[in-house]
């Protein structure tokens, strides 16, 4: 059974702060060598990072350089945009208990300041036009905007604008009230996630909408940031490790993302053996409060054990870091029993992680 000796990650900014002019090497490689110190290991056989709208060009590859590791050491790059960062996890826990592998770096980093423009480009000679983002199904009516499949999901599910609201409040509240930060690597002087604020009912009532009950306050904001994890054979274990009891990245409905992780969860839960009463600390990607409590209602989750430290809402979303940084949550917020870790993915892929310390 694999498990996690050792996690780290930086602050999570919002784009255009503390973290605007870093690149993805001087955000990760400062992480990276805090794992490697933690678990006190000098090298890796693997190091997979999820990266979702950096360059390309195989980041991986160049954190391994970065970083200093054995050239030998080859660094695999995925997208799975927002369940990236934990499923490169999986695939660290699948490659160690297979034995292809004993010793892998998996998580992920994102620079929304630094994301690079994208182009069409006229097969005709006419001029290059720019878009935001890929689509993530062939099918156009198929295809919401996050914000609009959000807002559908709420109205199907009768999740009001005050319980959004109430639940972005409470995990800003949450994140403040947090005094110790250790799993933090301090870079560009940011200790600690500088997004919480006091979300009091007259700044909530004036955020602006993004689309029906969604509004700028209920929705995570782009963030900079990045969170990796030593995941290695459990013959290596040492006191503090995690186990990984299960995991699941399964497809759903595209028009319905947020419901994804739900079949996620039910199937990781399964591989543990365990049922979701018997959870005792779950992170939960707040891309937005309506996919959060959608998430944790239809999954069966005590909502009194999610998100204890607060979630995206009060942090940010750093897309291909986003997944990491809740494994990162759980192994330094889980004194003892059984965690889990979820996440959405535009496209209807959720993924889930089943851990226990």
């Amino acid at each position: 059974m694999a498990v996690i000796l050792a996690a780290r990650r930086t602050a999570v900014v919002p784009k255009g702060g503390a973290f605007a002019r870093l690149s993805l090497e001087d955000l990760a490689v400062p992480v990276i060598r805090a794992c490697l110190a933690d678990a006190a290991i000098s090298s890796v056989d693997e190091v997979i990072c999820a990266n979702a709208i950096g360059p390309g060009g195989n980041p991986a590859r160049r954190l391994v350089l970065a970083a200093g590791l054995p050239e030998a050491v080859a660094g695999l790059s995925i997208d799975r945009q927002c369940a990236g960062g934990l499923d490169a996890i999986l695939l660290a826990r699948m490659m160690v208990d297979s034995g292809m592998a004993q010793v892998v770096l998996a998580g992920g980093v994102e620079s929304f300041s630094r994301r690079p423009l994208r182009l069409h480009t006229d097969p005709d000679g006419g001029p290059s036009t720019p878009y935001d983002e890929a689509p993530f199904t062939p099918w156009p009516d198929r295809n919401p905007s996050m914000a609009a499949a959000a807002a559908a999901l709420a109205s199907q599910q009768g999740i009001t604008r005050q319980a959004q609201d109430d639940w972005a409040a409470q995990s800003h509240a949450k994140a403040r009230a947090m005094t110790d930060w250790p799993e933090v690597v301090v870079l560009r002087g940011q200790n600690r996630d500088p997004f919480a604020r006091r979300l009091g009912p007259a700044l909530l009532a004036r955020a602006p909408v993004l689309d029906g009950s969604i509004t700028a306050a209920t929705a995570a904001v782009a963030a900079d940031a990045a969170a990796f994890c030593i995941v290695a054979a459990d013959h290596l274990t040492h006191d503090g490790a995690l186990h990984l009891l299960g995991g699941a990245t399964l497809g759903a409905d595209p028009v319905q993302p947020g419901l994804a992780p739900i079949p996620a969860i039910a199937a990781a839960l399964a591989q543990a053996g365990l049922s979701a009463p018997a959870i005792t600390h779950a992170e939960v990607m707040e891309a937005y409060a309506a996919q959060a409590i959608a998430c944790v209602r239809g999954a069966g989750l005590d909502p009194a054990q999610v998100n204890p430290g607060g979630g995206a809402l009060a942090r940010g979303h750093p897309i291909g870091a986003s997944g990491a940084v809740l494994a990162v949550r759980l192994f330094h917020g889980m004194a003892q029993g059984s965690g889990l870790a979820a996440i959405a993915s535009a496209g209807g892929i959720g993924a889930a992680l089943v851990v226990a310390r």
